[in-house]
Parts: C-alpha cells; sequence; structure tokens
C-alpha cells in the first residue's frame, strides 16, 4: 500500500515548541485546571487577531455555546445559521433551547448569503443572533453581514473555526462580531488535539463566560453555585501545545496557500472543474483546498480513485437543513448550498504533504479525464 496521505492531520513544530511550554506545565505541576498556558495563550491568540479579551476552552462548540449565552439567546429564541457548515455550528443552539433558522450560501464566497439573510430579517425580525461560519477558511462578506446585523440590531457570532489566520480587508475573521470562535481540533490549521477559543472586544462577557465554564463557581469559601456552568475549560498542558502551535501559524498559513495555488496550477485547466472563490478583500488560511465538478466525472469517481490509492479526500460540507436532525427547522435561499454539496469535493491540504505527493494526487486526478 502506498504511503498514506491525510486530508489535514496534526503538524506540531519543527523546533519543538510545543514539547518546551508542556514541559514548563509538567515541570512546575501546573497539569491541571489552570496556569501560565492558559493565561497566556489566551492573551496571545488575542494579540495575534487583534481582540480585545480570549477565553480557553475544551472545544470550539463550547466557544459557540458560551457565545450564544453571552448574546442572551436562550429558550424560543431564533438563531440565523449557516447552512453549509459541520453540525458543531448548530448543535449549541439546540442547547440553549433556541430555534436555528439557516441561511443559504451565495457562489461569491460559499459562505452565508447577504441577500437571504436580509430576506430572513425580513421574515424573522425577533430574530436574537446570527452566527455565519467562515468555510474552508473563506472570509464571508462581512461589510454586507455586519452592516445587516447593524441595522436590525441583533448580536453577531462568527464560527471562525476553519479560519484562523484568514484576513477580510487585512482584519482577521473572528473580530468583526460581538464573538468569535475559533478550533483547534486535530485537523485544524494549528491545533491543541482538542480545544477552543471565544474572542471578544467585550472584556466583562469575556470574564463571565470563563466564570460559567468554570462550573460558575462563586467567590466563596465554601462551594456554591448560583447559576448554571459548564466543564469547558481548557487544560494547562493543552494550552501549552497552543502556545506551541500559535508561533508557526504564519507558516502553516503559507503552505495552505502554497497548497492551493498547486492545485489550481495543475487541475485548473480540466473540463467541468471550478475551485472556491477568490476575492480581492480576502486574504483566506485556505484551510481545506476545495473544488466543484460539473462534468462527466463526479466528486464520489474522484474520492474512489484517491481512496484507492490511500489517499485520504471528502464532501463539502452536507447542508445543516438537510441533516435529518435539523430538516424540520426553516431555511431561507435557494439551492447555492445544496449544490454546492452535491458537486463540491475537498482535496487532500496536510501541511505536511510534498511536492512528490501533490504530484501524485495531481496525476490520480488527470488520470480520470484521460
Amino acid at each position: 500500500m502506498a504511503e498514506r496521505i491525510f486530508l489535514s492531520s496534526p503538524h506540531m513544530s519543527e523546533e519543538g515548541y510545543e514539547q518546551q511550554y508542556v514541559k514548563e506545565a509538567f515541570d512546575t505541576n501546573w497539569i491541571a485546571p489552570l496556569g501560565t498556558n492558559v493565561n497566556e495563550f489566551e492573551n496571545e491568540l488575542a494579540a495575534k487577531v487583534g481582540s480585545k479579551a480570549a477565553a480557553a476552552l475544551s472545544s470550539g462548540t463550547a466557544a459557540i455555546h458560551l457565545a450564544l449565552k453571552a448574546a442572551g439567546v436562550g429558550e424560543g429564541d431564533i438563531v440565523f445559521c449557516s447552512t453549509l457548515t459541520f453540525s458543531a455550528t448548530a448543535n449549541p443552539i439546540i442547547y440553549q433551547n433556541a430555534i436555528p433558522v439557516f441561511i443559504d450560501s451565495d457562489y461569491e464566497t460559499w459562505n452565508m448569503s447577504p441577500k437571504a439573510l436580509e430576506e430572513a430579517f425580513e421574515k424573522y425580525p425577533e430574530v436574537k443572533a446570527v452566527l455565519l461560519v467562515h468555510l474552508y477558511g473563506l472570509s464571508a462578506d462581512m461589510d454586507k453581514i455586519a452592516a445587516l446585523c447593524k441595522k436590525y440590531n441583533v448580536a453577531l457570532i462568527e464560527d471562525a473555526a476553519e479560519s484562523l489566520g484568514t484576513c477580510y480587508k487585512g482584519q482577521h475573521t473572528g473580530t468583526f462580531g460581538d464573538y468569535g470562535i475559533f478550533s483547534f481540533n486535530g485537523n485544524k490549521i494549528i491545533t491543541t488535539s482538542g480545544g477552543g477559543m471565544l474572542v471578544s472586544n467585550n472584556e466583562e462577557r469575556i470574564a463571565k463566560s470563563r466564570f460559567w465554564a468554570t462550573q460558575s463557581r462563586d467567590q466563596a469559601r465554601h462551594y456554591q453555585h448560583s447559576e448554571l456552568g459548564y466543564n469547558y475549560r481548557m487544560s494547562n498542558v493543552v494550552a501549552g501545545i497552543g502556545r506551541g502551535q500559535l508561533k508557526v501559524l504564519d507558516d502553516r498559513v503559507a503552505k495552505k496557500n502554497y497548497i492551493y495555488d498547486f492545485y489550481i496550477r495543475n487541475l485548473s485547466d480540466l473540463g467541468g472543474v471550478e475551485f472556491m472563490p477568490s476575492n480581492e478583500w480576502d486574504q483566506p488560511n485556505y484551510w481545506l483546498s476545495a473544488m466543484t465538478l460539473t462534468g462527466k466525472v463526479r466528486p464520489i469517481d474522484m474520492m474512489e480513485a484517491l481512496e484507492k490509492e490511500n489517499i485520504e479526500s471528502r464532501p463539502v460540507w452536507k447542508p445543516m437543513h438537510l441533516q435529518p436532525y435539523f430538516e424540520k427547522y426553516d431555511f431561507v435561499g435557494t439551492d447555492v448550498s445544496e449544490k454546492l454539496f452535491e458537486n463540491g469535493i475537498c482535496l487532500p491540504s496536510d501541511t505536511k504533504i510534498t511536492d512528490k505527493q501533490l504530484e501524485r494526487v495531481v496525476k490520480i486526478i488527470r488520470r480520470l479525464w484521460e
């Protein structure tokens, strides 16, 4: 069997930054629950993206949950949510006993359509929050979306789990709304094995989120809890990995861009192939290189051909409004997200991939057109 080529796997720094911080946690016996690494990871990530405050949490899902709670979303409230995403975006809406309304994508960004969003505002003027996703490291059209949220005085939450390092007009995604979410899951552009971060310029709300994430333990000599709490805080060991990974974020973004450009150069001439959109205001991290196939070769053909050669790929996310659990909820838009799902495929985008491996992927793909 040929050597495995991954879609996107963990990539520790060659310099060993992560081990230095983890060793420090062990040497000082600050393993859990908190410690210097947690505090500094929050400070360093907030500084990197240009946000005033951050809370290091156990997952990106936990960060979305606390963002919704911080925004005042509760039982019966409506939340507009990008439909083209992973279920972790939508699930926390249900945790809060709120009601998701799914918003279609557009072909210009593959992200939440401002046109569909405006239609949703007209249909549901009582909406409590907008939860948008920056898909595969592509920025949504933030000027239009932020303007609509401001017009209707609605909280904006950015799921930037896939877009750490992506900028819109020079500003980091995750910092335009009231709250931003990052993920450090094993397949993300940097990883802590598992973990997430909630960022905001509202320092009081971040402090409150940290309180909720630490079982809402009151300041008292005894264990006292006046609010419902969660076990959502990141450990000091995991945060040490994150601090080391943050040092190589720019390198990882550069490699992801290199991979995307390689595929563009070598595959864009094939019939029926169209790559993710490119906009002059977007500086993507290209977390995954994705394309659509509208000719004789279908995504399943390509996935099976790659799979036979021990190469990992995957379909584009299946929209939430088509998922069995979420199909009972309303959807605003046309069929853009559905078409992207039907025709889309994500190619190997691992930052450890070599030119030789990329050439191997390209050769297998091109063979499908011969």
